[in-house]
């Protein structure tokens, strides 16, 4: 990162891309593939899982000390938690995020270098193995984060050292098109310690109708509408977060009226109201963490599907934070913060059925996995799993 939020995040300064990674060295040696209890080469033959076994797909950075060597895969089981490493596709470049199509059939991930790229990568159901379609150039330097409209027709990502979000068709079979809209946040201006607009995130609000991408650098949430004939992006409104506050990942409540925000540079998190008919964003008081005094550079939300529960992932406090959702979604209210068991949880993500949910930990290159209780409360499933740089950790 950039500014008061230095490299901690292993995103590339502007002026200095070749000191990626997080601030030093890693505290422990790591391979270079994705293990189970043996590494498993990553030019070795892919090992065919169990049939009741579920896929995961696990995003790192090829081009740093002990990172992968393209997309790591894995399986799971869904009782028991367990991770089972089966090789790595090779020929995905710094694959850092990752997303599906709405159709199950492709998976899509950033490749977060300078001259910023986006790789499609076919799911076939007749063999099971994941086969690279083809890149496309972002525009951008540093995407950071993808995802897909729910038509299945446009593929938005969000270039982070640039600033920038970037939009692209999805073709039939889903592979992706040369993009056709490339909006940079010019405006406001960047917040205290920020050199210029961080794009973090961008994503379709649960009604369809509006696009939100979320700047870390000038503390702001753009609302856009998509043109979804030219693919392209029209500013509607946009809501200032705090000086200082460093948006950097929204979720929506099930409701789609109410989103939560996490703060990365001043530690907090916020309850905004959404309007689907206008698109605007309001964000409401900033509220603790659990994390205590300090930053813990909190990095996203996840958000049970009946809406009852959240939970934050806090990096620098190495925890996962337990939130009850009051009021239809208007409240949050702390509950508990939970180890997680590795260090820098970059990422979390249920399973589909959201009786797991799996933290991907930068530093300390391993995948957490959580059993969820019908309270909210979330016990380790055990030893976390070895992945290098794990930034990303996506079950199917």
């Amino acid at each position: 990162m950039t500014g008061t939020t230095g490299e901690t995040d292993g995103h590339r300064t502007a002026g200095d891309w070749g000191r990626r990674g997080f601030i030093g060295a890693l505290a422990v040696a790591v391979g270079t593939t994705i293990s189970a209890s043996t590494p498993a080469a990553a030019a070795a033959p892919l090992v065919r899982p169990p049939r009741r076994a579920r896929p995961l797909f696990l995003g790192t950075y090829t081009t740093q000390p002990g990172g992968g060597t393209g997309l790591g895969l894995a399986t799971y089981d869904e009782t028991t938690g367990h991770i089972t490493g089966t090789g790595t596709l090779t020929g995905v470049p710094d694959p850092s995020y990752l997303c599906l199509h709405p159709s199950g059939r492709t998976l899509y991930t950033v490749n977060e270098r300078e001259e910023g790229g986006v790789t499609a990568v076919s799911l076939s159901p007749e063999t099971g193995e994941p086969r690279v379609i083809g890149t496309r150039s972002t525009g951008g330097a540093g995407p950071c984060q993808l995802s897909v409209h729910p038509s299945g027709r446009w593929l938005f990502s969000a270039n982070y050292l640039s600033g920038s979000v970037t939009v692209h068709p999805i073709e039939d079979g889903g592979a992706v098109g040369e993009s056709t809209d490339l909006v940079t946040h010019s405006s406001p201006p960047p917040g205290p310690g920020q050199d210029g607009p961080h794009a973090h995130q961008i994503v379709t609000s649960p009604d369809g109708g509006h696009i939100l991408a979320v700047d870390l650098g000038n503390d702001t949430v753009y609302t856009y509408r998509l043109d979804t004939k030219k693919g392209t992006l029209t500013q509607v409104s946009y809501a200032s977060l705090r000086p200082g506050a460093g948006p950097r990942h929204l979720t929506f409540h099930p409701s789609g009226r109410y989103a939560y925000l996490a703060n990365e540079v001043d530690n907090t998190v916020v309850v905004c109201a959404y309007d689907p008919v206008d698109g605007r964003l309001t964000p409401g008081t900033p509220q603790s963490t659990g994390t205590g005094e300090g930053t813990s550079y909190p990095a996203q939300f996840a958000v049970t599907r009946e809406g009852r529960f959240a939970y934050l992932a806090n990096r620098g406090h190495n925890s996962l934070t337990r939130y009850a959702v009051d009021a239809g979604g208007a409240r949050l209210r702390l509950l508990d913060t939970v180890p997680v068991g590795g260090d820098f949880p970059r990422h979390i993500a249920f399973s589909p059925s959201q009786r797991l949910l799996f933290a991907a930990n930068q530093k300390s290159s391993s995948v957490s996995v959580f059993q969820v209780a019908s309270s909210g409360e979330l016990r380790l499933t055990g030893t976390p799993f070895a992945a290098p740089l794990a930034v990303c950790a996506l079950p199917l």
